[in-house]
């Protein structure tokens, strides 16, 4: 499902932060190293992931782990997805016990 995530995100970025200049970043690319998003940017790219993909980012997930790259970003929405999905059906068994 992560592959699902990559493109939108990495257009996300190229348009929003990249000036529509998409050479040369690779989806492994460090953001914080490449100097391509500041922390007002991220602030920017969380609210579109939280809108975009209907997930809350708390604070203690804005680090680098999940937001330094195309593919780190991927990996964080679908994990937070997988967990939302995973929820209802735990609610679900735990009702019927």
């Amino acid at each position: 499902m992560q592959s699902n995530f990559v493109g939108e995100v990495r257009t996300f970025i190229v348009n929003n932060y990249m000036l529509g200049r998409e050479e040369g970043l690779s989806t492994n690319d460090s953001f914080q190293e490449q100097g391509i998003i500041d922390s007002t940017g991220i602030l920017e790219l969380v609210s579109h992931l939280e809108e975009t993909y209907g997930i809350e980012v708390l604070d203690e997930e804005l680090n680098p782990d999940n937001l330094d790259s195309v593919n780190k970003i991927a990996a964080y929405v679908t994990r937070k997805i997988s967990a939302m999905t995973a929820q209802p059906m735990a609610s679900q068994r735990s009702a019927s016990l």
